[in-house]
């Protein structure tokens, strides 16, 4: 009975191969030859390009899909639906474009999915324009040195692996360490601070009630307004979450080719490599190293390069990107983590043992770099936090050093005094990012020795006392600070007022 059930098929779909052979047409039309697990093979369609749509007429309606193997005999097309109603012999058409998504101001506020269909029970979303979800990324002479600051309001990031506009910096740490805690406080200092950009969050295969917990929390913030999340769940298809970083970067481009700002959040691109091998073994393409194909690092640079800062010819508009990868271990030297890393313009990396000592966030400053550096700083930040990245370095050496000898003169018992308060110092609550006058204040207290007799358990108190004491009865002087253009010196009148009010505020804190 099997066998005639089969034969009959076969049957059926040698026949529409032969009217499609007979045809004129085979250019723009084919047949689903075979169908299973999210991809369809079509016979046919000889003038389909990479990542163009497919329309296959099933039964039940049109499921669309795009193309993405493009052999010498058939097509192997990957299904943007469900595949439950496509079966071999149903007939194939080119749909005349290639694959876009909804860009454009009417998405903020909005939770969609990387089709740019609305996720929040909200409307339907009518924009004016579409975008390419693949794109080549703008070239050299269309772009600019990153220069302004994207102040995430993190102190240990601000002081010592500043991020601009336009910069490619990685997060990258094991499970659980608070990568995505980073990236959700940028988000918020985007709002508290006024810097107008636009925030764009992109889950890939994310728990959907984490990605409702971090929408509801960015509307507490008040921030959701001026923000765009792109939601795939662990049960959408790989083709959703294949597309989805694309989706973002595309709704990103249109701000920064609109002489805006945005900031993009891929979390994570190592779901997103899965998602990817999945489709390729689907696709029969030959797996490559570690069972990865080979073009895995394509995948994310050719995303990644479309974040830039661009230049004044073509508006000056920026799209930043903070990739995340999870490491297994911390092992930071594999296959993906490697691969992104060389991509991008330096990594923040999130180390466990500091994250399970209480220090958060668990920055490694010796991991961790910014390649841009100084440019992307404040000038008022830049002179504070000068010393910090290598005295933060000096004194996680020498306290490793000390637990061996007891015996150690004044000065390295004063540096590793200082060390501790700096990490105390560096340690910040979630949801609680502090503007650049904050920021200041707090490290040059603490650099110019001011709280040199504060016990390490009350650096924190001190510190909320030294700023409510600025924000009450220096407000128009802070908000001159706050503006980050002026260079703080000891000698200064900034300086000396700065020293001025944490030697007042530590005094209630000495022991």
């Amino acid at each position: 009975m099997a066998d005639i059930a089969v034969t009959e098929v076969s049957k059926g779909l040698r026949d529409a191969i032969a009217r499609l052979e007979t045809g004129e047409n085979m250019e723009s039309t084919g047949v689903v030859t075979r169908v299973g697990d999210g991809v369809a093979w079509v016979h046919g369609l000889r003038n389909a390009g990479y990542a163009e749509v497919l329309e296959i007429q099933t039964k039940q309606g049109v499921v669309e899909a795009f193309a993405l193997n493009l052999m010498e005999d058939e097509i192997g097309a990957v299904l943007l639906g469900s595949d439950k109603d496509v079966v071999a012999g149903d007939p194939v058409k080119l749909k005349g474009v290639v694959l876009e998504v909804p860009v454009g101001p009417e998405l903020l506020g909005r939770v969609v999915n990387p089709l740019g269909q609305p996720l929040d029970g909200g409307p339907a979303i009518t924009t004016k324009e579409n975008g390419l979800v693949e794109r080549p990324a703008i070239g050299v002479m269309g772009r600019k040195g990153v220069h302004e600051p994207l102040m995430t309001g993190i102190v240990a990031i601000d002081a010592m692996f500043p991020i601009g506009r336009g910069q490619r910096e990685l997060i990258i740490g094991d499970r659980q360490t608070g990568k995505t805690a980073i990236t959700l406080d940028t988000m918020i200092n985007q709002g508290r601070q006024k810097t107008g950009v636009v925030n764009i969050y992109v889950a890939i295969g994310q728990k959907l009630s984490k990605v409702a917990r971090l929408v509801e929390r960015l509307k507490q913030e008040g921030v959701m307004e001026q923000t765009i999340v792109v939601a795939t769940g662990p049960s959408d298809p790989a083709s959703l979450l294949y597309l989805a970083p694309y989706a973002g970067a595309a709704m990103g481009e249109w701000f920064r080719d609109n002489a805006k700002h945005a900031l993009i959040i891929y979390d994570d691109l190592t779901k997103h490599a899965v998602a990817y091998r999945q489709m390729s073994l689907l696709l029969r393409r030959p797996p490559g190293r570690e069972a990865f194909p080979g073009d895995v690092f394509y995948l994310h640079s050719r995303l990644l390069e479309r974040a830039a800062k661009l230049s004044d010819e073509l508006g000056a508009g920026s799209l930043t990107a903070l990739p995340i990868i999870e490491t297994q271990a911390g092992d930071i030297s594999a296959y993906i983590p490697t691969n992104v890393i060389s991509i991008t313009d330096g990594q923040i990396f999130m180390e466990t043992d500091l994250f399970y000592q209480g220090i958060r966030p668990a920055i490694s400053a010796g991991l961790s770099v910014s390649r841009v550096g100084g440019d992307a700083q404040t000038k008022s930040v830049k002179s504070v936090s000068g010393r910090l990245k290598l005295g933060l370095s000096q004194f996680r050496e020498l306290a490793a050093f000390a637990q061996f000898g007891s015996d150690l003169d004044d000065a390295t018992k004063k540096q590793i005094e200082r060390g501790q308060r700096l990490t105390e110092l560096l340690k910040q609550p979630q949801y609680s990012p502090l503007s650049i006058w904050e920021q200041v204040a707090s490290i040059f207290a603490v650099n110019e020795g001011h709280f040199d007799n504060v016990p390490r358990e009350k650096i924190k108190d001190a510190q909320a006392a030294l700023l409510a004491k600025l924000a009450k009865e220096h407000r128009k002087e802070m908000d001159a600070l706050n503006t980050g253009s002026e260079k703080i010196e000891a000698d200064s009148a900034t300086g000396k007022l700065l020293a001025k009010v944490a030697v007042a505020a530590a005094k209630g804190f000495e022991q």
